[in-house]
């Protein structure tokens, strides 16, 4: 666990204060700052997520850190969200990066600043700390961005590989409308919270008719994704990822097409977790030690050697047994001082045999783990031996005087025939042990549809051979000698993948087919990094309950019914106490089920229950939300409702029903 630290150079203050915006709404925001009378650097993190209870905790441990060291850090709510004005709007839209660039330029004049901002962030804070570096206001001067992406179509939450990311395009979109209809807190606006809770709540649309909407690379997923134009960003960007994390090829871009007097690399073995939090999988590191050394240099002039570090610092796992929580992983740093580097080679495998047919069950996919891993107990893949069962397998032994170090994005390069125009492959790196466990290292999602580029939709000819090629995932993995590597091609992977409408797979011919690892030739690194350390923790508290808790992951079999179900809880809080006397609860229950040889049977379902209370006021306010979608051949089909009580009073009920044709989905 980190150590918690009390002391600090500085002695600090917070306030919390409302940020003016040029239309006149105001941005709530939290202030920690140093007692000193002569203006420092700020910081800034920029959220939806209400920094008044969900993110308080986790702020707690890092804003009043950094005030310590000398630097006034800020915490802000996006517009129409937690107690700041305004309509909330869609994820990354253009009016809340024009406020965060607002929001930038305010901090850098007000007195207690010295005119240099940096942004830093998770997730959706790493995101728009991304997009606002590449609007380039003048006085941000560095960013720290953390399991972020440079590419919204093709490495976030809505797609992958041109496939519709099931189980995160509908669980996120479920997740942000119960998010959304959330109330302002009357501690913080007063009586003005229920107009603008009932204003928010006349504006909501489900994200999901959106994200739906756009089934290939448009426009709509230009908007926002750096990639489209790397130089645009001026300021320095330390990129931070975890191989356990879905975002953590972005690092590799970012570090090789960005100048390398601009930025550096971190890839740890962590999940979507800050890398100081002490989460499963670990080894955790002092990462606020390691961004005040960023912030440093690049805010203060400071020569702390951090752009002395190699381009990008990764982590090499050791192998492993299968398991779904690790709370360590054995392995190493290494360091590369460029990227490509110079110590990786791409080395082929050739796959061998006669044409095969592939066409697995509906169900392929169950023991996938989760999309987004939190360093819960359920989160990792367990033992793949059953999903290695239902794919195509090829294997290729490690010798028994070496080992294969991989560090990067292993490739396969397919030979296929598909008698339909839709379908999928899905490629999985496992390693096997002597014993028969079978590791999940990395794995690749390919849309035939989209084999001609992400931003069109190609329909197969049916009958037709043609060649194929798609990256995996980075991973940094290592293969001792007497084990074995094996590649798992399969046609369906639920729920990740929501099944294409036909469900006759395709042909393999192994010998035109190729697997190519990127191999890293050892090399001897001393990186090391400090102990991870946090401010003190806020103080909530978690009530004691009797009720029996839930799995996290359970997996139901109709056998003679020939269907599975998936019920994912997604442990993001529970019920919570805040020292202000805030009483939030809040649970989620996810559910995918399917039919072995039904493509169309696909169904998913999320519901949600929040309950704000403060007992003081008599404030009582609940959020019930219930998201749905099905198919058929030519439409996805979605359901969501949404229901807002103040004490027992019904404030707001709505019910949005909706299909959207199947373009590339």
């Amino acid at each position: 666990m980190p150590r918690i630290r009390t002391d600090f150079p500085y002695e600090t203050t917070h306030e919390d204060v409302r940020i003016p915006l040029p239309d006149s709404t105001k941005l709530y925001a939290r202030v920690w700052r140093p007692a000193v009378d002569e203006p420092v650097p700020a910081l800034l993190e920029y959220l939806p997520y209400r920094l008044s209870d969900w993110t308080a905790p986790r702020d707690s441990q890092r804003h009043p850190w950094y005030a310590g060291h000398g630097y006034a850090s800020v915490r802000v709510d996006v517009r129409g969200h937690g107690n700041s004005e305004g309509i909330p709007g869609d994820e990354y839209s253009a009016v809340e990066l024009a406020d965060g660039v607002e929001v930038v330029n305010w901090l850098a004049a007000r007195p207690w600043c010295n005119g240099k901002v940096g942004m830093f962030g998770i997730s959706w804070g790493g995101f728009n700390s991304l997009q606002i570096a590449a609007l380039a206001p003048e006085p941000l001067k560095a960013i720290v961005t953390v399991c972020s992406t440079d590419d919204r179509y093709d490495n976030d939450v809505h797609y992958m590989g041109g496939s519709v990311l099931a189980v995160e395009m509908h669980a996120w979109a479920a997740t942000m409308l119960a998010f959304v209809s959330r109330p302002p807190d009357p501690e913080h606006v007063g009586d003005a919270w229920r107009e603008m809770w009932l204003n928010r709540l006349e504006q909501i649309e489900p994200f999901i008719h959106t994200w739906l909407a756009h089934q290939t690379r448009d426009d709509y997923w230009r908007h926002g994704s750096v990639c489209e134009d790397y130089s645009a960003i001026k300021a320095p960007v330390l990129a931070v990822g975890g191989w356990h994390d879905p975002y953590r090829d972005t690092v590799l871009r970012l570090v090789q097409h960005l100048p390398a007097d601009r930025v550096r690399g971190l890839i740890g073995p962590w999940s979507h977790q800050y890398p100081d939090r002490g989460l499963p999988p670990g080894p955790a590191i002092g990462f606020l030690q390691e961004t005040l050394r960023w912030w440093d240099h690049h805010l203060k002039g400071d020569e702390t050697g951090v752009m002395s570090e190699p381009l990008l610092r990764s982590w090499i796992s050791e192998s492993h047994p299968p398991a779904t929580t690790y709370p360590e992983l054995p392995g190493r740093w290494v360091g590369d001082e460029a990227w490509p580097s110079p110590h990786v080679t791409t080395v082929p495998y050739a796959l061998q045999g006669a044409p095969m047919p592939v066409d697995s069950p509906q169900h392929t996919g169950l023991d996938s783990g989760r999309f987004f891993p939190f360093g819960n107990d359920a989160d990792l893949p367990p033992d793949q031996r059953d999903e290695d069962a239902r794919s195509a397998c090829f294997e290729f032994p490690v010798p028994p005087d070496s080992r294969i170090e991989i560090l990067g994005r292993p490739r396969v390069r397919l030979r296929l025939r598909c008698d339909v125009p839709s379908g999928q492959v899905i490629a999985r790196l496992c390693d096997i042990a002597p014993d028969g466990s079978s590791t999940l290292v990395t794995r690749g999602v390919l849309n035939l549809s989209a084999r001609q580029g992400r931003d069109r939709a190609a329909s197969w000819p049916p009958g037709a051979s043609e060649n194929v090629a798609f990256e995996l995932n980075g991973i940094g993995h290592a293969f001792p000698p007497g084990h074995r590597i094996r590649l798992a091609l399969s046609s369906a992977y639920w729920p990740w993948i929501w099944p294409q409408p036909e469900a006759g797979g395709w042909i393999l011919d192994p010998s035109a087919s190729v697997l190519e690892l990127p191999v890293r030739t050892p090399t001897t690194d001393a990186i090391t990094f400090e102990e991870p350390e946090q401010a003190e923790p806020l103080g909530v508290v978690i009530p004691a309950t009797l009720d029996e808790q839930r799995p996290e992951r359970l997996v139901v079999r109709d056998v003679a019914g020939g269907s599975w179900r998936l019920e994912v809880d997604p442990r993001y809080g529970g019920t919570r106490v805040y020292p202000d006397g805030l009483e939030f609860t809040e649970d989620a229950l996810e559910t995918y089920t399917i039919e072995d040889h039904s493509p169309l049977s696909a169904r998913t379902r999320s519901d949600w229950k929040i309950r704000l209370h403060r007992p003081e006021l008599g404030w009582d306010t609940r959020i019930e939300t219930r998201s749905e979608i099905s198919c058929d051949a030519a439409d996805f089909i979605t359901s969501n409702e949404v229901v807002c009580r103040d004490g027992n009073e019904v404030v707001f009920h709505r019910t949005w029903e909706k299909r959207i044709p199947r373009t590339a989905g």
